[in-house]
């Protein structure tokens, strides 16, 4: 089975978020139409800025989406989650420390 398509990939995240070409197309500053040719044409060409939007809104890497790395949709998700995690302040980070302490049964320190 070969690996997802650029295009199949970003119409998997969207519509598993249950996101309309419409949604991604706003929060990412692009429109319907562009986010329809990027999910339907191949090869697409999507500038690096466009690319990092996209990726954003999904809650991705950039790599996953163009297939680079040989990692898994949750390596992805993980990544993208600590790029915004470590863009949080500190007093945010040590809530969310503590909430995962307390989700995984470990007792806080």
């Amino acid at each position: 089975m070969s690996q997802p398509t650029f295009g199949k990939r970003i119409k998997e995240l969207r519509t598993a978020k249950g996101m309309t070409l419409d949604q991604l197309a706003t929060a990412t500053g692009s429109s319907k139409s562009y986010v329809w040719e990027l999910e339907n044409k191949d090869p697409p060409r999507p500038s690096a800025e466009k690319l990092a939007a996209i990726a954003s809104v999904l809650g991705v890497t950039t790599d996953y989406l163009i297939g680079r790395e040989d990692v898994t949709l949750a390596d992805a998700e993980d990544k993208a989650f600590f790029r915004e995690y470590s863009q949080m302040s500190d007093s945010t980070r040590q809530k969310i420390r503590a909430m995962a302490k307390l989700l995984g049964g470990k007792p806080e320190e």
